[in-house]
């Protein structure tokens, strides 16, 4: 409720969200939390993964608790549910984020949500492009593909020579499972029109990540590598793009500069 200043009477006015917020400091401590510190670990767990193991000592023990086969590869909790219609949610998702732009764009009280709301849709869009991009270049088997695991391929990684004659690997990294990880890029929306919901929405991108990329690899689909990477390409676009957005959103609040006079 809101008095008018001429005859004092009550006019109600409907309620809006927060305007956008800018992070409060694009210092060290920003870039130690949201860069450096996701780089270590990153850096970290490819090297036990990739160099040392990892991914096979996971994916054996995954392996033998299906009973020395993939069981779970087309049941229907993981393929159909998780799988298909997980994908289905992530992209009716995303159409819900492009209808709330267009209903931004269309309604002045909306007008705050129009930059974040843009930031989602291009964000979620460049992450799963990305991983698609890589993936369709990378050249790397899915376990269910390898001899150890009852397929008919040897093992090849990421950097080695493939032999010659040997089918193309479509793996690496985890497709799927950028289709949750992708809305990692919620964290940096709702900092900058719900601040203190941001972790919720962190906590929505890896949950629905997690969800996604387990699944698969109950399948036998993704070593724990795979999924790894596209964390990674998925958070490195979030920020990558919020630091821009930011930055356009920065020079277009900036005062523009006055002309000079011009005297006779």
């Amino acid at each position: 409720m809101k008095s008018s200043a001429a005859g004092g009477t009550a006019t109600w006015l409907p309620p809006r969200w927060p305007a956008p917020v800018h992070s409060r400091t694009l210092g060290t401590t920003f870039f130690v939390a949201h860069a450096w510190i996701p780089l270590v670990a990153f850096v970290a767990l490819v090297v036990w993964s990739m160099a040392l193991g990892g991914d096979q000592w996971m994916a054996d023990r995954l392996y033998a608790w299906e009973g020395n086969g993939w069981s779970l590869r087309h049941a229907f909790l993981t393929e159909r549910v998780v799988h298909q219609f997980g994908r289905t949610l992530s992209t009716a998702a995303w159409l819900a984020a492009l209808l709330a732009w267009l209903v931004a764009r269309a309604r002045p009280q909306w007008a705050h949500l129009r930059r974040p709301l843009a930031y989602l849709l291009v964000s979620v869009t460049v992450s799963t492009a990305m991983v698609a991009w890589v993936k369709s270049w990378s050249n790397m088997d899915c376990p269910w593909d390898l001899v150890r695991y009852g397929g008919a391929r040897e093992y090849v990684g990421l950097l080695g020579m493939r032999p010659l004659g040997l089918a193309r690997g479509a793996c690496f990294p985890a497709g799927h499972a950028s289709g949750g990880y992708a809305w990692l890029a919620l964290y940096f929306f709702l900092g900058a029109v719900r601040p203190n919901l941001r972790w919720l929405g962190l906590a929505i991108g890896l949950g629905v990540g997690l969800v996604f990329g387990i699944s698969q690899q109950l399948r036998g689909a993704h070593f724990f590598s795979h999924d790894l990477w596209t964390i990674a390409i998925c958070w490195a676009s979030a920020l990558g793009l919020h630091l821009w957005f930011q930055r356009r959103s920065m020079e277009a609040a900036a005062p523009v500069a006055a002309l000079p006079r011009v005297t006779r």
